[in-house]
């Protein structure tokens, strides 16, 4: 018979944000039951989280769902990077994955009344006639211009159809600004390891950041109070390109022309594999309010100034003792430790 506690199931589990999150909700007694589903294995070492393989479109997400009886699912699967797979890759994995994460969760005698999106605010795109601050029930104002960017506009609509033909279930979609911090890499971080971090010239954009905690605090802050709706989430204020270099000790290289970028990226590919919607970033920028989280409560930990600054100090260290070794998930290591009676386990 189920406990009282909550049973929660994290998609994207071996994903950097996947694990982040299983690894904070361990440590809530609160939860009962943490099954994260994904089609690799872990990258972080996990105590009391199931590990469930899928394959890239979650067929199986429906008899999981049933089978465990989940109240909250946290679907941290979404891909934002357009260099991590193709145009079709993509599709599948955001796109029918996610429709197959709602037909779960909306499945006649569902068990679901929570569900988490952790999505990204590549939705607004980047352009001229930008606002300056994109508030949450603005429209973007240039062309959808990337297959990530399609798929996930094409995901909060399915999420919005979802939520009004499941009002018994919270919905709560974040959308996340560019992520920085000691352990994530990302296109933007990769760009800011480099001796000279290029530019595109005569372009110095306004950029906005959320450091790697306050991402994993976001999504357990609206799981926990049940907050519905739609979020920015994203530190104080914004910063020159120029000044994010500086502060990580570089200098920019403006060798991007403002036209025919795409051409000049050879040279850099090998390095930082940048994807075509970081181009848009670097020529326009993006501001996001963030004021529609901290009303309910939510308190940031970092500025987007002391996201750049978290980020520059890890890189530093690592230019001096290196990275600390990946950790290495294997099925029958992990089920001695759990189950077996050899295992001294601490009483609670």
């Amino acid at each position: 018979m189920a406990g009282t506690g909550r049973r929660v199931l994290v998609t994207g589990l071996s994903t950097f944000w996947g694990g982040r999150v299983a690894q904070a909700l361990e440590q809530d007694p609160s939860v009962e039951v943490i099954v994260g589903l994904d089609t690799e294995e872990p990258t972080v070492e996990l105590e009391r989280t199931e590990y469930v393989k899928a394959d890239q479109s979650y067929s199986i997400l429906k008899r999981l769902v049933k089978a465990t009886r989940v109240d909250t699912i946290l679907h941290t699967f979404l891909v934002v990077d357009s260099t991590r797979s193709s145009s079709r890759a993509l599709h599948e994995l955001n796109v029918i994955g996610t429709m197959n994460l709602l037909a779960a969760a909306g499945a006649p005698g569902s068990s679901v009344r929570s569900l988490v999106v952790k999505s990204s605010t590549l939705v607004y795109g980047a352009g001229h006639r930008d606002p300056y601050w994109f508030r949450e029930d603005m429209s973007r104002t240039s062309r959808v211009g990337t297959a990530v960017e399609r798929s996930l506009l094409e995901v909060e609509d399915y999420l919005s159809d979802f939520a009004d033909d499941n009002p018994h279930v919270t919905v709560s979609l974040l959308r996340f600004a560019n992520v920085l911090g000691p352990d994530i890499r990302t296109p933007l971080s990769r760009l800011l390891d480099l001796p000279l971090v290029p530019a595109i010239a005569g372009f110095d954009p306004l950029l906005q950041f959320v450091e790697e905690n306050d991402v994993v605090r976001a999504i357990l802050h609206v799981m926990d109070r049940g907050i519905s709706g739609i979020f920015n989430v994203a530190g104080d204020g914004r910063l020159p390109w120029s000044e994010c270099a500086a502060l990580c000790g570089r200098r920019i290289l403006p060798v991007l022309p403002p036209f025919g970028a795409e051409r000049m990226l050879a040279a850099f590919d090998r390095f930082t594999e940048l994807p075509p919607e970081v181009l848009s970033l670097l020529r326009y920028g993006r501001g996001v309010d963030n004021t529609r989280l901290t009303s309910t409560g939510f308190r940031y930990t970092c500025t987007s100034a002391g996201a750049v600054d978290a980020y520059a100090e890890a890189a530093r260290l690592r230019r001096i003792v290196g990275d600390a070794p990946a950790y290495r998930w294997e099925r029958d290591v992990e089920t001695f430790f759990r189950t077996s009676s050899a295992v001294v386990r601490d009483e609670r």
